[in-house]
């Protein structure tokens, strides 16, 4: 029996998938093998020695410690693309909503209570307050071409912007789906130099090869044109406060549209704060759960990876009942060696095998589908130096 602790409360589309002859599933359960996780801050909890993985029904894992993860060879599981529709549709509002000057009106419309007829004429009188630029023809710039990322530029363009957008990890299917009239920028500072509007989707990363901890800050932004407007619906630490509020002040940005209010932000000249409503459907919610229960079955049951954020992706299809073993191990010479021998050694084929390494890290993970197993097999697997972890799934 699987044990499923959930740190949050999670949809019944992600708990109902549980098999209950399997699983127990609830936020009461000890020594989980898994965690299905939301918002809950995971960095001071205590892990148990059963623990395989933490699966984030979201994008972000700020709340999980990743390195500690890795270290203990605990695989993380986020949902990219669940929430993917619920944040183009809020992006798409930043876009109008930092165009023109909509919830100034509406406000303005809501001190007119009570003077009746003379509505229709304050409304003609003063509605040039409120006007603002139209998106068709102009230009938008998108930083981060994942789930969401690709979706605005596709629906922007639709819209009639031109569209740029740069991602230094650009996968090949993403590329696949993105409109021809999409076009490639060659860094960040093309985005910069070209773009009226720009709009953020990619991961923190405050250390690394390629940081994005205060991308937008004084330096990037002096690069932008006049009257630039800024959205932000990734996360809140990719934008500096401070110079963000100095280029509305001075007029170098005409708006900024955040999901990540704070004291600095709420009710400041240029900034649209909006109470980080970026998955905030219940559409998006249910995707989210479904797939981070689901994820976490497909590693438990058949040891895949797929959606890790600290460990490769590395799948087999189950196509028949051959046992299969999972191996969690250092990324070190003659490893695959070993661990093939150590099979072979008692008799065993290996009828197929895959392995990958983790990006910037010495971990790597391997799995093999054997023709049977035999008593002392797991074990002999993981007496071999570099190997942290080993499962032997019937």
């Amino acid at each position: 029996m699987y044990r499923i602790k959930t740190m949050n409360s999670i949809a019944p589309a992600g708990t109902n998938l549980f098999d209950r002859a399997k699983y127990s599933v609830s936020p009461d359960e000890e020594n989980p093998d898994a965690l299905l996780v939301r918002s809950a801050k995971l960095h001071d909890l205590r892990f148990g020695d059963r623990l395989l993985c933490i699966a984030r029904s979201g994008v972000g894992t700020n709340n999980i410690p990743e390195a500690r993860c890795t270290e203990a060879g605990i695989v993380v599981f986020n949902t990219p693309g669940a929430n993917a529709d619920a944040v183009k549709e809020l992006v798409l509002c930043s876009l109008l909503l930092a165009s023109r000057d909509i919830l100034g009106g509406i406000d303005w419309v809501g001190t007119l209570k009570g003077r009746g007829d003379e509505i229709p004429a304050l409304v003609e009188a003063e509605k040039n307050r409120f006007v603002g630029p139209e998106l068709t023809g102009k230009t938008l710039g998108v930083i981060g071409l994942g789930a969401v990322g690709a979706k605005i530029a596709n629906d922007a363009a639709r819209l009639g912007m031109n569209v740029f957008g740069y991602d230094p990890y650009l996968s090949v299917d993403v590329a696949w789906g993105l409109r021809t009239n999409v076009k490639k920028a060659s860094d960040y500072n093309e985005i910069y130099h070209s773009s009226d509007y720009i709009t953020i989707h990619a991961p923190y990363i405050k250390d690394g090869k390629t940081p994005t901890h205060r991308l937008i800050r004084r330096e990037s932004i002096a690069q932008m044109k006049d009257g630039v407007r800024i959205i932000n619906l990734s996360r809140g630490e990719i934008v500096d406060d401070d110079d963000m509020l100095e280029a509305l002040e001075s007029g170098k940005a005409a708006k900024y549209v955040t999901d990540f209010p704070n004291g600095k932000l709420a009710g400041a000249k240029g900034v649209i704060a909006i109470p980080h409503l970026g998955a905030s459907t219940p559409e998006s919610e249910e995707k989210c759960a479904y797939m981070a229960a689901a994820q976490i079955i497909d590693y438990l049951e058949n040891g895949n990876i797929v959606n890790s954020v600290n460990m490769p992706r590395v799948a087999i299809p189950r196509a028949g009942a051959e046992p299969r073993v999972c191996v969690m191990h250092r990324n070190i010479p003659d490893m695959i060696a070993k661990i093939s021998g150590a099979v072979s050694a008692r008799g065993i084929n290996i009828e197929n095998m895959v392995n990958a390494a983790v990006r910037g890290s010495d971990m790597a993970y391997t799995l093999l589908d054997v023709s049977r197993a035999v008593g002392g097999l797991r074990e002999a697997v993981e007496s071999i130096g570099g190997v942290m972890r080993v499962r032997v799934l019937a």
